[in-house]
C-alpha cells in the first residue's frame, strides 16, 4: 500500500525508541484493529508505479519482432530476456524433496514465472533461482526491460520507435 512519511522523532520519554509517522492512501482502519498493541514486521521501500499497459504492449510489439527475425517463439525471446533485467529474480533455499513441487508452483504463475535449480552447500537442500513475470514489474524494471528488448532489436537491425518517442512514452509511465 502507498504511504508518505510525515515525521520522525526519537523520544527521551520512551527509553529513546525511534517513531515514524505515515500517511496512507488507502483505508487502513481494519488492518489497525487487527494489530493494534502487537509486534509485526515492517518493510519500507520508495513506491514505484506499477509498469502500464502501453509498456507492456510495446514490449510484446518487440519481442514479436525479435522473435520472427529469429525464428523464435516470442515465449522464448520473452523467457531469455527476462533472465538478463538486473533485479528481477531472487534465490530461495529449500529442502530437496520439495523443490520440484515449489518450480512447479512457481512457474504456474505465468510464462516469465521461471526457476533454475542449483545445489545448495546446505545438505538436504536447493537453491533455485527465481524470476519474475513483468506483470509485477515497477516502472524501473520495465523500463529496463523494454531497453534490453530495444538493443537486442538494434543489435539485429530491427527499427524501433526513435529515441525521442521511446523518452515520451516512459515520461507517460512514471
Amino acid at each position: 500500500m502507498k504511504a508518505k512519511i510525515l515525521d520522525f522523532s526519537m523520544g527521551y520519554m520512551n527509553g529513546g525508541k525511534q517513531r515514524l509517522l505515515l500517511e496512507f492512501d488507502g483505508d487502513i482502519t481494519e488492518l489497525y484493529e487487527d494489530l493494534k498493541d502487537k509486534d509485526v514486521n515492517v518493510e519500507l521501500k520508495q513506491y514505484r508505479k506499477k509498469r502500464s499497459a502501453n509498456a507492456n504492449a510495446y514490449a510484446w510489439v518487440l519481442i514479436g519482432k525479435i522473435a520472427e527475425n529469429q525464428q523464435l517463439s516470442p515465449e522464448e525471446v520473452y523467457k531469455e530476456t527476462i533472465q538478463n533485467i538486473p533485479g528481477v529474480y531472487s534465490v530461495v533455499c529449500c529442502k530437496e524433496e520439495a523443490a520440484e513441487k515449489f518450480r512447479q508452483g512457481w512457474s504456474a504463475k505465468g510464462i516469465g514465472w521461471q526457476t533454475e535449480e542449483l545445489d545448495s552447500k546446505l545438505e538436504g537442500c536447493k537453491n533455485i533461482v527465481v524470476w519474475y513475470g513483468s506483470s509485477v514489474y515497477d516502472t524501473k524494471q520495465m523500463s529496463a526491460l523494454i531497453d534490453k528488448l530495444i538493443q537486442d532489436c538494434k543489435a539485429l537491425g530491427i527499427p524501433t520507435d526513435t529515441p525521442e518517442e521511446i523518452e515520451r512514452m516512459k515520461a507517460l509511465w512514471h
